[in-house]
């Protein structure tokens, strides 16, 4: 009967392996082990429900992310991407990898400073990307973009600058989740340690990063230079 108890967690292991609906999986493994506690005696059927209601209450903010995914739709569909694009098809000697650099380190220093600048869905694609397709245009011509290999990786820069930018910089604040998470593990483990301690300490790793990534952009410019000066 212990074992019982696990039949949410089975129910989901098998739900994602079969890649049934995941709500549905979800809200069945909540039901199932909600009907193993009845039958325990701990939970009455109708607190099976009552249970899912609150959780769903408790938790609803964290679906609001949701919502900027139609309003940066909006904006894509009515010329977000574009006009991110002719901005920098005016800076002619901008190139993908100035830009890309210059991001990542606006993008490390917002996070370390707590600052919501920055997101794959409200940044990287509508404004990110199309700014480095410009930069490609602008160096290599139109028919550079048709390119598939150059465009899914400057697609992969343009995502990982917010990867790096972020992960490396947000310890860098003293309120940062990820920060105050360090502090209470070490804590748990009699180390000594508070938020000021890990946020001095997570700088000079947020510097590096900036520097690496200033220098990896420089060799990807070398790169589509050779690249494209090989197909030309």
């Amino acid at each position: 009967m212990a074992l019982l108890r696990l039949i949410g967690i089975f129910i989901v292991v098998i739900g994602f392996a079969l890649h049934w609906d995941t709500i549905a999986t979800v809200v069945a493994a909540g039901i199932a082990t909600g009907l193993v506690a009845v039958m325990n005696g701990q939970m009455t059927f109708l607190g099976i429900f009552e249970t899912l209601g609150k959780s769903y209450l408790t938790n609803r903010t964290a679906t609001l992310f949701a919502l900027t995914v139609g309003v940066i739709g909006v904006c894509e569909r009515y010329g977000l991407r574009d006009k991110a694009k002719d901005f920098i098809r005016k800076m002619k000697n901008l190139s993908v990898g100035g830009l890309l650099s210059v991001w990542t380190v606006i993008r490390t220093l917002s996070a370390a400073f707590s600052l919501r600048l920055g997101g794959h869905v409200q940044f990287i694609r509508p404004i990110i990307l199309p700014m480095a397709e410009g930069a490609v245009a602008n160096k290599y011509g139109d028919k550079a973009l048709d390119d598939d290999k150059a465009e899914d990786q400057l697609k992969g820069l343009a995502a990982a600058t917010e990867n790096m930018g972020n992960f490396f910089g947000q310890n860098c604040f003293m309120g940062a989740s990820g920060t105050l998470l360090i502090v209470n593990t070490l804590v748990t483990q009699n180390i000594e340690v508070d938020a000021l301690n890990i946020a001095v300490a997570s700088w000079p790793i947020a510097i590096v990063c900036m520097v690496v990534s200033a220098i990896y952009f420089f060799f990807y410019d070398k790169k589509l230079n050779s690249y494209f000066g090989k197909k030309a």
